[in-house]
């Protein structure tokens, strides 16, 4: 890493072109980027065959319709002629645009699309393409067509598609919840560094996320996996909290290095020969977590694991290259401009009092922490994996209230899970809708034999379930359409080819969790030349995610907080893709946390050989810098969690909670008081095991804390 400074810093107007000409390419590029994005989600299973046979034949019958609910004013039933006009009206509004489709009582004469007392009923309205919502101003203009045969009649919108949405046609983007984020993260900075050297980890991380963005488009040429759409707000998101870690680190070193006398060119130098090794190795580490994702066979996951080797190797790059060269011209400047009254880098005294009570009482602060994930974990044992209700999906607006419409005129709300049944030429479909109508689980099954629903080759009826698929309260109705259904025919739908999902994740969860813990512990073996320092923190790492999971039961799953903050009842599940997707996150931020502290003890112990001082120093030097970074990230996803969608409301509070936990609880508390309780064991590196890590032995160590000193050489130990 000397070297490598070293080259930093004398060539650094070539250094410095080179990432102002990359940032620049990346603001030109990025908006082009969701263009080779691909939405959906590939998978090898029957509804993802089926869905693309639904698609190319008959269009996006297999997404999750929207829902018109007609409520008709008084006098007028559904058999009126004045009713009958206003949905064919509706009719021919959705079939002027092309590979719009709609079922309605008018069009297939099925009275279970028809409510309570006659007075109301329903149309269902599929997309060109699966996956999407039908246009809003489709849908206003089938309203319109209606009321405009039916004077007095409500017309209200529902669907799966809207209430996710938070039941507006806008709502805030990503990218302004990020940028909300980013200004809290500016104001953390100011009040750690108390200067305008708060801006540097912004404009690395800045450079960072674009330069991320670039690495995802070329992405998109080079491989067959489709990368989603989702994958750009999970590098914004992760980008930046790495991004802000790793420059945090290196900036805070290098201010520690100038307090003890050393000038700018030689603390520059300083920080980046020992922070960059815990910065290079924490990058690459997150980077083997991320990756690991491309063993499930989900093609969504996969797209995130093949952009998860550029997240935190280009946030280590731009970081040991941007921040030395900032700290080398304009650090020394923007350190003299204060926003509050300066403070030692070194060792806090709040921290260093923390470390030494820790020191002191490590069996009451270990068990302390223990039973807090514990109590955690418990509730995340009990987490159930499926696809929100609808009920849970919007506390308020009018897809809302179209929903309290739908509900109140007596109709289930399993009809906005419709399920596609693609039926070979032979076989009749009304014959098998009448089989399957007998279904208890079943609503009804729609048949409207029209050129849009049937061809020459196969025909399309849609089942509506009693129950809403994919839901923790799905009912018998999907096995129950598979076993009564012909052999040859095909069941799709957007949430039965996410239940397929549901099942592929959970099967391969234990496979990616030992990938991933393997590959941990063995680059973390290298890097502490330990075997014991390596098993503490994969095994802390998957209590951290077990006790994040808790969290998400906690508030979601059971409603202990999710009605009071967002105003939406009790999901009674976590969306399928939230818990895989948290434990990749996690287990690569905190690991970050792990090795900053980690790496500073063990630095500390090769040049004390004293576990306890050792921990104190550690501790008292990264205290502050951990729990800074983990603020950032937590108010960066607590802002997050205001957007519409509950999945991403999921997903932003697990993370949340989880980073907080892994800071306070693991970092704080269990870290430091296991490493005193195992005492010299930390240490301990056997022969065998350096020949198969291709390591250099540690010598017979002896912890001065019990005795003698045999401090082992630092040149194969982290440093921060």
């Amino acid at each position: 890493m000397q070297r490598f400074a070293t080259l930093i810093l004398r060539h650094r107007a070539l250094v410095t072109l080179a990432w102002v000409a990359v940032t620049i390419v990346g603001v030109l590029m990025a908006p082009n980027v969701a263009g080779r994005l691909q939405s959906g989600t590939t998978i090898n299973a029957a509804s993802y065959h089926a869905n693309v046979a639904l698609q190319k034949d008959y269009g996006g019958v297999a997404a999750n319709p929207s829902v018109l609910v007609v409520d008709l004013p008084h006098g007028v039933t559904a058999d009126s002629p004045a009713a009958k006009a206003g949905l064919l009206a509706a009719d021919k509004a959705a079939s002027s645009v092309p590979g719009v489709r709609d079922l309605s009582f008018a069009n297939t004469g099925d009275r279970t699309l028809v409510g309570t007392g006659d007075t109301s009923t329903l149309v269902m309205v599929y997309p060109p393409v699966s996956g999407n919502a039908v246009p809003s101003p489709v849908m206003d203009h089938m309203s319109t067509a209606i009321t405009g045969e039916v004077p007095g009649a409500v017309v209200q919108q529902t669907g799966i598609e809207q209430l996710s949405a938070g039941g507006t046609s806008g709502g805030s983007s990503v990218l302004t919840e990020l940028l909300v984020g980013v200004g809290l993260a500016l104001i953390v900075l100011a009040w750690v560094f108390g200067s305008a050297l708060a801006v540097l980890p912004l404009l690395s991380a800045i450079a960072s996320v674009l330069t991320m963005q670039l690495a995802i488009y070329g992405l998109t040429y080079v491989t067959s996996i489709h990368i989603n759409p989702s994958v750009q707000f999970i590098v914004a998101l992760l980008g930046l909290g790495l991004s802000i870690d790793y420059s945090l680190l290196l900036v805070n070193r290098w201010r520690e290095e100038r307090e003890e006398g050393a000038d700018n060119h030689e603390a520059v130098v300083r920080s980046l020969r020992r922070a960059g090794h815990s910065v290079a190795f924490s990058a690459l580490i997150a980077s083997l977590g991320l990756f690991a994702l491309i063993v499930v066979p989900v093609s969504f996951l996969q797209g995130v694991g093949l952009s998860g080797i550029f997240i935190p190797s280009i946030a280590a790059l731009v970081a040991l290259t941007t921040i030395p060269l900032l700290l080398s011209t304009i650090g020394p400047r923007l350190d003299k401009i204060r926003l509050r009254p300066r403070k030692t880098t070194g060792a806090g005294a709040m921290w260093t009092r923390t470390a030494k009570t820790i020191v002191a009482h490590p069996k009451t602060a270990a068990l302390s922490g223990l039973a807090i994930l514990g109590t955690l974990c418990g509730f995340g044992l009990t987490i159930n994996i499926a696809s929100p209700a609808s009920t849970s999906l919007a506390a308020n607006g009018p897809a809302q209230q179209g929903l309290v419409a739908l509900r109140h005129d007596g109709f289930p709300t399993g009809v906005l899970t419709s399920v596609p049944i693609e039926l070979p030429a032979g076989t009749d479909p009304a014959a098998t809708a009448a089989t399957l109508r007998t279904l208890p689980s079943m609503h009804g099954v729609l048949v409207a034999d029209t050129p849009a629903w049937h061809h020459a080759d196969s025909s399309v009826i849609m089942g509506l379930p009693v129950t809403e698929i994919g839901t923790s309260h799905a009912g018998s109705a999907l096995s129950d359409l598979h076993a009564a259904v012909p052999h040859n025919a095909m069941i799709g739908g957007d949430l039965v080819q996410s239940t397929d999902v549901t099942h592929i994740m959970s099967s391969w969860f234990p496979i990616l969790l030992a990938v991933v813990a393997l590959l941990t512990f063995v680059m973390l073996a290298r890097g502490m030349r330990s075997l014991l320092l390596p098993a503490k923190a994969v095994a802390l790492n998957v209590l951290s995610v077990g006790a994040a999971y808790g969290v998400l039961v906690l508030i979601w799953q059971l409603g202990w907080g999710s009605n009071s903050l967002w105003g939406i009842p009790a999901t009674g599940s976590i969306s399928p893709f939230v818990p895989m997707l948290l434990f990749a996150f996690l287990f690569g931020v905190s690991m970050d946390y792990e090795v900053f502290i980690l790496s500073r003890v063990r630095e500390a112990y090769d040049r004390t050989g004293r576990t306890n001082d050792a921990v104190v120093e550690g501790v008292s030097r990264t205290g502050r810098l951990v729990t800074s970074a983990a603020l950032i990230l937590f108010l960066a996803l607590v802002s997050l969690s205001s957007a519409p969608d509950v999945t991403i409301k999921m997903m932003a509070t697990g993370m949340a909670a989880g980073v907080l936990i892994d800071a306070v609880v693991v970092r704080t508390l269990l870290t430091p008081a296991l490493v005193v309780l195992f005492g010299r064991a930390n240490w301990y590196l056997p022969a065998w095991a350096a020949r198969v890590l291709r390591v250099k032995p540690a010598p017979d160590e002896q912890d001065t804390d019990l005795g003698s000193v045999n401090a082992p050489s630092p040149q194969t130990s982290v440093h921060s």
